[in-house]
């Protein structure tokens, strides 16, 4: 059966006793060393199911991409309109109360005077000055063939430092292929690869653009990009949450 797509449809399972539980010191040692972390198990099978099942209804959201018609790859994915459906919305407060204080010892490391403030309501004001007041959490939708070229989420001069992707779809039975990709490049250094393997509601968090890495000559900007690798068969969906908004 097609799950239902108003807000008050899907699963209940309470976001914030979710990350309640997760070791937040870990996930930081974890993104200052590989410059990514997953959040295993953190919607259930049937709150993802509910979400995959937005992207069939206009009114979610303000645009839709073609990535192939602008050499991002194959697929399609669409950003969501305010009011963000709920879950979207709790996710993004959520995960931005906790993630805050991570990205100001980034900043505070990277010799970069901005505080974030502790609350996603006060961070997306703060974006407005700036011009940028559209939604940028995202339903992204693959299917045979298609991939997602290596990028950055930027889009404006106001941009948040970590970003979470978490995988809908279930890669034992739905699709194959399609791993999430990061590459990380260093001053003077090849280019080094981390591929994340993902189970139906697993989160990734990941840098944005640049992360900070402690060097004999103390913290400097390591460049992040990420992706996703051929899907070979199947169909995969994703919801992205970004915590800047855009132009």
């Amino acid at each position: 059966m097609t799950p239902k797509v108003n807000d008050r449809s899907v699963p209940a399972r309470h976001i914030g006793s979710t990350t309640c539980s997760v070791n937040w010191s870990s996930i930081e040692r974890e993104l200052n060393s590989r410059g990514c972390m997953v959040v295993e198990r953190l919607l259930t099978s049937a709150q993802c199911a509910a979400i995959s099942a937005f992207y069939d209804h206009d009114h979610h959201f303000r645009k839709t991409v073609v990535m192939a018609r602008h050499n991002f790859g194959r697929g399609e994915y669409r950003y969501f309109d305010y009011p963000l459906p709920q879950i979207v919305q709790d996710l993004r407060e959520d995960f931005y109360h906790r993630l805050a204080p991570i990205a100001n010892r980034w900043n505070e490391a990277l010799g970069i005077e901005h505080v974030y403030p502790g609350q996603l309501s006060a961070y997306l004001a703060s974006c407005a000055d700036f011009g940028q007041c559209l939604a940028t959490p995202l339903l992204l939708r693959y299917s045979a063939g298609d991939y997602n070229c290596l990028h950055q989420d930027i889009y404006g001069d106001q941009s948040f430092p970590l970003q979470l992707a978490i995988q809908l779809n279930d890669p034992s039975t739905d699709f194959s292929g399609g791993e999430f990709v990061l590459t990380e490049q260093r001053p003077r250094m090849q280019s080094r690869v981390e591929v994340v393997q993902l189970r139906q509601g697993d989160a990734v968090i990941f840098p944005v653009q640049v992360r900070p890495v402690k060097g004999s000559r103390g913290y400097y900007r390591v460049n992040m990009r990420h992706g996703v690798s051929l899907i070979r068969s199947g169909n995969r969906d994703t919801l992205g949450i970004i915590f800047h908004d855009a132009k």
